[in-house]
């Protein structure tokens, strides 16, 4: 006897903010989503310093006052080490986004509670799930196959495939996609310390960046006490250096000023952890009867830590374009068209950013005139102002996803 596979108007892979996010807003505009996670949340997740740009997102979500209430330590801005030898500066949100703050969490912790939302909303969430590819006819993507916690093999038809599988890349890898950035081929190694030192007022929850002459480190304060310590350089030059990522770390954290007054009297309670190679695009965002969000469509770099905001940012449009395509099929390409228009116009104008504030021999005037002529080109604010701007991910000026028509 032949047994009818499980239908969803929309299968998403992945549990992370991309995939929580994107399901639960299709949930929320009347769909059947089945969501599929490989991983038994909470799980430890990387990425813990928010931007103002994933906020419109979480409010749309109800999660603003959960945010709150877990006690999430709330970033108002940065501060940076960075360029020619001008001491430290920075940026506030208030300045320019819609939102004082952000936050830095714990991805584990704010990764579950994005997914226990979609839950809540009515996704049927799957953990623990491999997803082992999709499942086509002809051209068109029409199901998934996985296999469960259990072993056991199962195929899901449905109307859309959403990949927000993150550096995973299911569907990247399956259709060949993957295009990486040369000239942003780094490596990350961290670790977490407690016992130190903060700022003061509003800035103790900054997340802090120093550069070095060969890489730039960060600073994360977290609600437990502990703070998140990165180091990132060209792999190259990690390479030429003969050393481990712990023997490198510990000697480029010696020659910082800002991150050395900041860890002097904390210890180290992690062991170190280590990325390389993750700044890449895929060369479509969408095909027939799928599409991609978050980092399993691009990632540029941590500098300006916009992969979340991207992520949540993205889940909105992507939302928004699949509930269209669902309802009128024939409206699937203009719309899904001009999800990935947009979200390949921020993306390049942040990697055109990304790559300008590498060079670190310019003043800080120079960095807001560039983030001026990136977002504000009739120079209708001050320069200052446009920087803070597009460090917030673009709050309250611009949206990064604007709509296409009402839904």
């Amino acid at each position: 006897m032949n047994v009818a596979k499980p239908y969803y108007d929309v299968v998403t892979v992945g549990g992370g903010p991309a995939g929580s996010a994107t399901a639960a807003l299709l949930a929320m505009r009347g769909h059947r989503v089945l969501l599929l996670e490989r991983e038994k949340f909470p799980r430890y997740h990387i990425g813990e310093s928010l931007i103002t740009g994933a906020l419109p997102t979480l409010e749309e979500l109800g999660l603003l006052s959960r945010m709150d209430a877990m006690g999430f330590t709330r970033k108002y801005g940065g501060t940076l080490l960075w360029g020619k030898n001008q001491g430290t500066w920075g940026f506030r949100f208030a300045e320019s986004a819609l939102y004082d703050y952000a936050y830095q969490v714990h991805r584990a912790d704010f990764d579950a509670l994005l997914l226990e939302r979609a839950r809540e909303l009515g996704v049927s969430v799957v953990e623990e799930a491999t997803v082992k590819e999709p499942v086509l006819d002809g051209e068109r993507v029409v199901g998934v196959d996985y296999v469960d916690s259990d072993g056991r093999d199962v195929t899901v038809n449905c109307r859309m495939l959403l990949d927000a599988s993150g550096q995973h890349r299911l569907i990247g890898r399956h259709f060949d996609l993957v295009e990486w950035y040369d000239d942003l081929r780094n490596i990350a190694m961290w670790s977490y310390f407690q016992g130190c030192n903060l700022y003061s007022g509003t800035r103790a929850g900054d997340i802090v960046s120093e550069n070095r002459p060969s890489g730039w480190f960060w600073f994360i304060p977290l609600a437990d006490g502990t703070s998140s310590v990165g180091y990132v350089t060209p792999i190259d030059e990690y390479k030429s250096s003969g050393l481990s990522p712990k023997s490198l770390f510990l000697r480029e954290l010696e020659s910082t000023q800002e991150i050395r007054s900041l860890t002097e009297s904390a210890r180290r309670v992690s062991d170190f952890r280590v990325t390389r190679d993750w700044s890449y695009t895929c060369d479509r965002f969408h095909g027939p009867g799928w599409a991609l969000v978050g980092d399993a469509a691009a990632f540029v770099d941590p500098l300006l830590s916009t992969g979340v905001t991207l992520a949540l940012r993205g889940a909105r449009a992507l939302a928004d374009a699949v509930h269209e395509s669902v309802a009128d099929p024939g409206a699937e390409q203009e719309a899904l068209d001009h999800y990935e228009s947009n979200y390949r116009k921020f993306l390049e104008s942040i990697l055109e950013f990304v790559r300008f504030f590498y060079d670190r021999t310019k003043h800080k005037e120079e960095y807001w005139e560039k983030a001026q002529s990136t977002i504000d080109p009739q120079r209708l604010r001050p320069s200052d102002m446009d920087f803070a701007t597009l460090l917030s991910g673009l709050t309250g000026i611009n949206e990064i996803f604007p709509d296409r028509r009402p839904i």
